[in-house]
């Protein structure tokens, strides 16, 4: 979900990337908790679950917690020294059912692929550093790590449109394309599938 969101100071040091798990969830939930939940509440569940009236943001984060207790939920979050200020979301389809254009997406399926990289978020005042390009790196690392496959994602072409943030978290197609995934099919007017076939590392 690329966002403008607090992210601690100006940028300083080197980024590094590391997994989402219980031992980086406390920088995950400060960057999400300056956001005020990301995007109104969502706490990155929005492909997990389908979210809709009655759920709270705290109901939302209870439940990210759990899956990450459960290894259950996988993001590369990438760190300036002890602070996340961004993330990439990626799992396999059952993980993360509830993608966006699923009408259209559907028509044209024919296999669904092992992995899907969903979601970006950039804290704000860390536009411009690679965030997301970085994100991407790692989690792409951590799927050859796990044995490859063919990766997904659904990135927003923007051309020479000015785009919301809020259209963006699924990705720019220029990292996806800086990171050799090619596009696929189109899903709506302005959205992609772009797939890649990772090798096992």
């Amino acid at each position: 979900m690329s966002g403008e969101g607090k992210a601690g100071d100006a940028p300083s040091g080197p980024l590094t990337v590391r997994l989402l798990d219980e031992g980086t969830w406390p920088a995950f939930a400060r960057l999400v908790e300056a956001n005020n939940g990301v995007w109104g509440g969502c706490w990155c569940m929005g492909f997990h679950v389908r979210l809709g009236k009655g759920r709270t943001a705290g109901q939302n984060r209870a439940e990210k917690e759990q899956l990450v207790r459960e290894g259950a939920t996988h993001a590369a979050l990438v760190l300036d020294g002890d602070d996340c200020v961004g993330w990439c979301q990626f799992g396999s389809p059952a993980e993360l059912p509830h993608i966006k254009s699923r009408r259209a997406y559907e028509k044209d399926l024919t296999a669904l692929p092992d992995w899907r990289v969903t979601c970006f978020f950039t804290g704000k005042g860390q536009r411009g550093r690679g965030v997301a390009r970085t994100a991407l790196g790692g989690a792409l690392a951590e799927i050859a790590r796990k044995g490859g496959g063919t990766v997904e994602g659904y990135p927003e072409e923007t051309d020479d449109r000015s785009v919301s943030g809020s259209f963006l978290h699924t990705g720019p197609m220029a990292v996806f394309e800086n990171h050799g995934f090619t596009r696929t099919r189109p899903i709506s007017p302005h959205r992609w599938v772009v797939t890649l076939t990772v090798a096992p590392a």
